[in-house]
């Protein structure tokens, strides 16, 4: 089987194109064909890569007209890995938003395209993008079947006592609460640590560190996401790289009495202008924030420690909703490379028996345990593969 994979952000899209023969392997394998865009100005930035060939060009093209070439490209040119486009027989979407509706990944129809149109007031920078490839595939592909992956499903069985905010009662039936994001990779890396320690995930209490430019943490037990902190949008919990994570609320009223903000002006304070960005004054970029912290730049350090006061903080609540912690995970870009995190993260919960090996923890580990020998609680570096994910996940429904 033939799975096409389209992971659509707000400014790029990663696309893949996997085969699985009977049954899903053990390992993730790599995609036979992969294809990167990042949308710019009046231009498309495309890298298209196979086992035999390596593809850049810009191209000024409409969103449809740009995924139209890669699809193209898989059947044509030095890139071409198949035949003919009749051999795809599925085309999966990472989908940010599923609401309350969506608490697994669903075959696309079109009762499926109108909740998440209607859901797009929810994930106003994602949705809407996710939308558009669905339709791409429709107008280019025809008929084939679609499966929309969900970001939130991962997360949508977490107790109302943790999801419920303590507001208005009223916000319950108006669908404000706790969905938590980053479900995908959350769910990948939680499958995937139970495979690398050979352990039943039921039998695991694992803390998941999704820490890139978007930052969250999601408490696993059974198998199931029961804590996470992210919330109503991807804004809340953690310092991230531009986005502040969660602030006093009293703070944005103030901001708009007194210094007349708009809520597009606190949008993008607290979205774009934030976290690691607007602390240190230089970048969201973790390994810049440490470049210019070995040159003695105050206010990098203190972007820093801000960042690490507020992992550890949001790991011990963590470990309170699990009562107990087996494997804590760092994965995604600052997770997967940056041991001075690691380090910073793990050093404060030595009191659990937690303890890392320091030759590993620098040693470019990828999916093993870094943990000293001695430690109780096991600490696993794991390169998150959401595509794979959202292959598997198709793989299920065909």
């Amino acid at each position: 089987m033939k799975i096409l994979v389209l992971n659509a952000g707000s400014s790029s899209q990663k696309s893949c194109l996997y085969e699985i023969q009977d049954n899903i392997p053990e390992n993730p394998p790599k995609p036979i064909w992969s294809a990167q865009v990042e949308w710019r100005p009046e231009v498309a930035k495309i890298k298209i890569k196979t086992a035999t060939a390596e593809l850049q060009q810009d191209i000024s093209a409409s969103h449809s007209e740009t995924i139209a070439y890669l699809i193209d490209s898989l059947h044509q040119g030095t890139t071409k890995v198949i035949n003919d486009l009749s051999e795809i027989d599925v085309v999966g979407h990472r989908v940010v938003h599923g609401g309350k509706e969506y608490q697994s990944s669903v075959v696309i129809t079109q009762a499926v395209i109108d909740t998440i149109q209607q859901l797009a007031t929810l994930a106003p920078a994602h949705n809407p993008v996710n939308l558009k490839g669905i339709e791409a595939i429709q107008e280019h592909l025809g008929d084939i079947k679609q499966v929309a992956v969900f970001d939130t499903a991962f997360h949508s069985h977490i107790p109302d006592e943790k999801a419920i905010f303590s507001g208005a009662y009223e916000w319950v039936s108006q669908g404000i609460r706790r969905y938590g994001f980053h479900g995908i990779s959350h769910q990948y890396c939680t499958q995937r640590a139970a495979k690398i320690l050979g352990q039943n995930l039921d039998s695991l209490r694992l803390i998941n560190c999704h820490l890139g430019n978007g930052c969250s943490l999601a408490a696993v037990k059974n198998g199931r996401s029961i804590d996470t902190t992210m919330g109503f949008t991807p804004l809340d919990g953690l310092m991230m790289g531009s986005r502040s994570g969660a602030i006093d609320p009293g703070l944005l009223i103030h901001l708009l009495r007194q210094e007349n903000y708009t809520p597009e002006t606190l949008d993008n304070l607290l979205n774009k202008s934030s976290g690691l960005l607007g602390i240190s004054g230089i970048s969201g970029d973790m390994r810049q924030i440490l470049g210019a912290i070995s040159q003695g730049n105050e206010r990098a350090k203190l972007a820093y420690d801000i960042y690490i006061h507020r992992l550890r903080y949001y790991i011990g609540a963590m470990l309170a909703s699990l009562q107990g912690l087996d494997v804590l995970i760092f994965t995604a870009g600052v997770g997967e490379n940056s041991p001075d995190v690691r380090f910073s993260v793990c050093e404060a919960f030595g009191f659990l028996g937690l303890l890392l090996d320091n030759q590993k923890n620098h040693n470019h580990p990828v999916d093993i345990n870094i943990a000293a020998p001695e430690s109780k609680v096991k600490v696993l570096v794991i390169h998150t593969q959401e595509d794979w994910q959202i292959a598997c996940e198709c793989f299920k429904l065909h």
